[in-house]
């Protein structure tokens, strides 16, 4: 059996010449070659943060009830 290849690029509208199809096929091979990027990790939102609900040490002083509020 003979398999037929598709080709990669059609042209569906217009007529390129031959530079915008020679920068087309570079753009297409440059983002080809290029290394997949790594997905991120999900963003943890603050009330699944296990770590906020260990209380940190009491540091009694003067101003220590004010700062207890202030965010770490």
């Amino acid at each position: 059996m003979t398999e037929q290849k598709r080709p990669l690029l059609r042209v569906v509208r217009g007529n390129p010449d031959d530079a915008e199809l020679a920068a087309l096929t570079a753009v297409i091979a440059v983002a080809a070659s290029a290394p997949a990027a790594e997905p991120k990790p999900p963003r943890r939102s603050w009330w699944g943060d296990k770590g906020l609900g260990v209380r940190q040490p009491l540091r009694p002083g003067e101003g220590a009830w004010r700062a207890s509020a202030l965010p770490r």
